[in-house]
């Protein structure tokens, strides 16, 4: 009784937030190395099947949610006050779209994903990026590129609709700072 007390605690113990040191993939890894989530395992793992480099994986991850499992868009107001829908049906790590989300499970046969476990929404990421890389050329270790494809989709991006959108300009272009700093980060993590 007592061992599946601690065994119960230590589950909801490693997924009750998201890492507080979010800026240094090292503490991200090491905040989120535990018995039964290791997220560093994860996206190694999701790097060797896509080839999607691990720190812009981070990044794309970061710039979405900042690490929230559950977060979502905020939502708009009826009348200036009044809580109503939301922008998108984005949710999770990933941010995915419904849609986007289904089309994933069903062309990689992983059913049980869900958007709120990080192993899940990594390999989601990699996905992603890499039907980006064979749709639209982009190399897979432009994280700029990358994100952009990312957030306007794959269509988007190939028309260009991103071109005159300075603000996710900005968000891909601190998503790919990010990606360099997560890449220094990591060859000095032990």
């Amino acid at each position: 009784m007592r061992i599946a007390f601690i065994v119960a605690l230590l589950m909801l113990a490693g997924c009750a937030t998201a890492p507080r040191h979010t800026t240094n993939a090292c503490a991200v890894f090491e905040q989120r190395d535990g018995l039964f989530d290791n997220w560093q395992r994860a996206a190694n793992k999701t790097e060797r099947e896509f080839g999607v480099p691990v720190p812009i994986l981070m990044a794309t991850i970061y710039t979405e949610s900042g690490f929230r499992a559950k977060a979502r868009p905020p939502r708009t107001k009826l009348f200036g006050f009044i809580p109503w829908k939301r922008q998108s049906t984005a949710y999770g790590f990933s941010q995915a779209l419904d849609g986007t989300w289904s089309r994933y499970k069903k062309e990689t046969g992983r059913w049980s994903a869900r958007r709120t476990k990080f192993a899940d929404a990594v390999h989601f990421v990699g996905w992603y990026h890499y039907n980006s890389h064979r749709k639209n050329g982009i190399p897979l270790n432009d994280a700029y590129s990358l994100y952009l494809a990312y957030y306007s989709g794959d269509a988007g991006y190939a028309k260009g609709s991103w071109r005159n959108n300075s603000r996710l300009k900005q968000a891909a272009q601190r998503s790919a700072n990010l990606a360099r700093s997560y890449a220094q980060q990591l060859r000095s993590c032990d």
